[in-house]
C-alpha cells in the first residue's frame, strides 16, 4: 500500500500498534486518538513514561507480542522502526491476514502529505526545536499538530500539542533515511555531523542523507539551516548548488540577516537574548547556548508558517506574545530535565548521547550555575558509535568536576564488540583526567578498573572518577561523596537515569527520618 492510500478519515478505523511504549509510537497514538481511531497496541512488560499516556488515551495495551492480539477486525498495523516484519509474530500475523501494515516513519510521512508539513532534523536538537516551535503556535494559535520526541512539559507533559491540522510540525530522525518517508514543505536543519556509524560509516554519508532529505523539498520550499554548524552549512551550501528554487534561511550567532543572535547574556538560571524585526529581550530559563539557538530556529519556523497562514507578518504585540510563550518553556523529558533538589544536590537527567550535545549541555550547566560542583555520570550508547568517538567522548566530559561511567547501553540491533567495553572507554578518562581521584566501589564483588594515578592520589581534590558495571551499583559512593550543592547529572541514552532517581528517593528518605515528627517524651 503506498503511503498517499493511507487514508485522510481515521474515524473509527481499528489500529493496531506494535511496540505502542516507544515514545514516537505513543505520540503517534494521541494524534490518532484525536482523529477518533480505536486503538490496541502491544510491548515489553518494562514500565515506562509512556504507560500512563497509553492508559489515559484508553489503549487496550498487551505486555507482550502474540499474534492473537490482533484484533478481529483490525484496519491497520502499526509498528515501531525497532521490529522486524520478519520475525515479529503480531507483523507476520498481518501479513498473513493481508492486513495493511505501515512502520511508524511510513505513517509521518502519510499525514505529512495530508497537512502543509515542516520537518525538523538533525544529529541534535530535534526535540527542542520542535518542542519550542510547538509553544509558539500555540502562542499565535496556529491550526497545527506537533510531534516531539519526547514528553513536553508545556504540552502537560504529551509529546504532542493539537490544535488543528492545517499544518503538521513533526521531528523527523535521520536513522537508516527514515526522514526521506516525511514530504516537508519546511525543513529546519539544526546539526550535521557523525553519527549512527553502523549505517553512515563516513560523515560524507550522513551529509549526503541529509542532502537528499533537503532536496525532497517542492519548488518554493524552505531550508532553515544553523550558520554557527559547519555540516548544516554544508549541506545548505551543496543543496544550493543544485536547487535555486528553494528559500535558503540561515539563524545563529554568526548568520546574516533577520535571524541573527544579538547581545545573549548569561545569568544564574536565564539566558536573555534579542533576535529577529523586533529589539525585544527573549528569556529562556533553560541552560546552554545551544537552546538559544534551538530558539530561534524555532522562531524563523514560527515566522514563516505564520506568514504562509495570515499573508502578513508578525506584529509587534505579537512578538511579546512569542517571547512570553519561549520564556515560559521549562524544557523536555531527558532534555536538560530538573528532576529535583534533595538534601541540598540538585539531580538533572538529559539525554546527550553524542560528544557534541555533551560538551554543549555541561558548558549550559556549569554557566547557569558556576559556583555548584558538577558530577556527570555518563553511560555511552551503542559499541558503533562509542569505538568511533572514544577520544571525543572523554574530552566532552573535561569541564565535568567529577565523572562517574559504566557499561556500554548496547542497542537492539548490535552485539556487542569483544575487545572495547565500558571500562576501556574509563580508562580513557582517567588517563586524561589526572586531577581525579579514583574511587573504588564500596562492594568488593563490584567490577573496578585497575587504572590509578600513582602519588598523585595523594593530593587533596574535590574531584573524583568511579567505574560500576551497573548505574545502580553507584549508589552507595554517590550517598558518601556528594555534598549540598552539587549538581549531579546522569547523561547518555541509556538506563542510567535510574541512578538519577534512586539517588533523588535516597535523599528524600533521608531527609523525611531525620526530619520525621517529633515525639513527646513521657516519664
Amino acid at each position: 500500500m503506498e503511503l498517499k492510500q493511507f487514508p485522510s478519515n481515521l474515524y473509527g478505523l481499528q489500529i493496531h500498534l506494535v511496540g505502542a511504549k516507544g515514545t514516537g509510537m505513543t505520540a503517534l497514538a494521541e494524534i490518532l486518538h484525536s482523529r477518533g481511531a480505536l486503538l490496541t497496541g502491544s510491548d515489553v512488560p518494562d514500565v515506562f513514561y509512556t504507560d500512563s499516556i497509553l492508559r489515559a488515551l484508553n489503549v487496550k495495551l498487551f505486555e507482550n507480542f502474540d499474534a492473537k492480539h490482533i484484533p478481529d477486525a483490525c484496519d491497520l498495523v502499526i509498528y515501531s522502526a525497532a521490529y522486524s516484519r520478519d520475525a515479529n509474530p503480531e507483523l507476520k500475523a498481518a501479513a498473513a491476514h493481508n492486513i495493511p501494515i505501515y512502520s511508524y516513519p511510513e505513517v509521518l510521512g502519510a499525514l505529512s502529505l495530508h497537512s502543509t508539513s515542516a520537518g525538523i532534523a538533525g544529529v541534535h536538537g530535534k526535540t527542542t526545536t520542535t518542542a519550542l516551535t510547538g509553544i509558539l503556535m500555540e502562542a499565535l494559535s496556529m491550526p497545527a499538530t506537533v510531534l516531539a520526541g519526547s514528553a513536553i512539559s508545556n504540552f502537560n507533559n504529551r509529546c504532542t500539542l493539537i490544535q488543528g491540522d492545517t499544518y503538521f510540525i513533526a521531528e523527523t530522525c535521520e536513522y537508516r533515511k527514515h526522514f526521506l518517508n516525511f514530504k516537508p514543505s519546511w525543513i529546519v536543519l539544526t546539526s550535521v555531523e557523525s553519527d549512527h556509524q553502523d549505517y553512515f560509516p563516513t560523515y560524507e554519508s550522513i551529509r549526503d542523507a541529509f542532502v537528499e532529505y533537503v532536496l525532497s523539498l517542492p519548488s518554493g520550499g524552505t531550508l532553515i539551516f544553523c550558520a554557527d554548524e559547519k555540516g548544516a552549512t554544508e549541506v545548505a551550501d551543496i543543496a544550493l548548488q543544485q536547487r535555486k528554487d528553494i528559500n535558503f534561511v540561515e539563524y545563529g550567532f554568526s548568520a546574516q540577516g533577520k535571524w541573527k543572535i544579538r547581545s545573549l547574556r548569561t545569568l544564574a538560571g536565564t539566558n536573555t537574548f534579542i533576535t529577529g524585526n523586533y529589539p525585544v529581550d527573549i528569556s529562556l530559563h533553560v541552560p546552554g547556548q545551544h537552546l538559544v539557538l534551538d530558539a530561534v530556529a524555532a522562531l524563523a519556523l514560527a515566522d514563516s508558517i505564520f506568514k504562509a497562514e495570515t499573508s502578513r507578518d508578525i506584529e509587534p504585540h505579537e512578538w511579546k506574545m512569542m517571547a512570553n510563550a519561549l520564556s515560559s518553556f521549562r524544557g523536555s523529558k531527558r532534555r536538560s530535565e530538573v528532576v529535583g533538589e534533595y538534601g541540598g544536590i540538585l539531580i538533572i537527567d538529559d539525554y546527550g548521547h553524542h560528544p557534541t550535545a555533551i560538551a554543549a549541555t555541561i558548558e549550559g550547566i556549569k554557566k547557569f550555575w558556576p559556583h555548584r560542583r558538577l558530577v556527570v555520570d555518563f553511560m555511552s550508547h551503542t559499541y558503533t558509535r562509542t569505538i568511533a568517538l572514544q577520544d571525543a567522548f572523554v574530552a566532552a566530559l573535561d569541564q565535568a568536576d567529577a565523572v562517574v561511567m559504566h557499561k556500554i547501553y548496547a542497542s537492539a540491533r548490535e552485539q556487542p564488540i569483544q575487545d572495547f567495553d565500558g571500562q576501556k572507554l574509563f580508562q580513557k578518562l582517567c588517563e586524561r583526567r589526572k586531577d581525579l581521584d579514583l574511587l573504588v566501589p564500596d562492594d568488593s564483588h563490584l567490577a573496578a578498573t585497575s587504572i590509578g594515578h600513582g602519588e598523585s592520589t595523594l593530593r587533596a581534590r574535590t574531584g573524583f572518577a568511579l567505574y560500576t558495571e551497573e548505574p545502580l551499583d553507584a549508589l552507595p559512593m554517590l550517598e558518601k561523596k556528594l555534598k549540598p550543592g552539587d549538581i549531579f547529572l546522569t547523561m547518555g541514552a541509556g538506563d542510567n537515569w535510574k541512578l538519577g532517581r534512586a539517588l533523588a528517593e535516597l535523599l528524600e528518605n533521608k531527609k523525611a527520618i531525620k526530619h520525621g515528627p517529633e515525639r513527646k517524651h513521657t516519664e
